[in-house]
């Protein structure tokens, strides 16, 4: 199990609702319907996971959150997850739009682009690296947005979304992120998690 959505499971209450988006095979709504008897639903865009997820008896709808999400009423959710697939959008905009309309909360975790080994090899190296969090080679990337946590947090700021709290995690080290600690944070988190109304 990802240290990620242990981390994500211990953000939420109990008996809750909660849509994943981009639920992959559905270990993330698994955990969460086991150990907080959460009511989980997923939205997931490739047909095998969708598959997987309907093999464990888990509720998931094939389609694209870009495209999909309007069909959901608003608040129909109290908390809406979006795990590492952000920049992978055309408009990300958009997208969190329809989140924080869907949910009353949204969790949005990122791989942080500002993590000091992704600029060291940048750096030094001169070439895009390809790192646990960031394993893609350019040519075969899903990332269309290089975003770092201070990157999503402006954008946070400059859209009047609140976020309501910033974990950064580095490994099994998980730390919380202020606005008096976001330039350390950023450079020594490989993934932000976002909790945002």
């Amino acid at each position: 199990m990802k240290k990620e959505f242990k981390v994500i499971a211990e953000l939420l209450p109990n008996n809750i609702r909660v849509l994943d988006v981009g639920c992959g095979d559905g270990s993330l709504m698994d955990l969460l319907i086991k150990e907080k008897n959460i009511e989980a639903r997923g939205l997931e865009i490739k047909e095998e996971h969708v598959k997987k997820c309907i093999y464990k008896g888990l509720s998931v709808i094939e389609g694209n959150a870009e495209t999909e999400l309007n069909q959901f009423p608003d608040q129909s959710f109290d908390y809406v997850i979006l795990s590492q697939t952000l920049q992978a959008f055309y408009s990300p905009e958009k997208v969190l739009k329809d989140l924080l309309r869907v949910g009353k909360c949204a969790i949005v975790s990122i791989p942080n682009f500002g993590y000091w080994k992704v600029r060291t090899s940048l750096l030094l190296f001169g070439k895009m690296p390809v790192t646990k969090t960031l394993p893609y080679s350019w040519h075969n990337t899903p990332n269309l947005h290089m975003c770092t946590i201070k990157d999503m947090y402006n954008f946070c700021a400059a859209k009047d979304i609140k976020i309501d709290k910033i974990l950064g995690l580095n490994g099994d080290r998980t730390s919380q992120i202020k606005k008096n600690n976001l330039e350390i944070k950023n450079l020594f988190s490989k993934i932000g998690i976002f909790v945002l109304s």
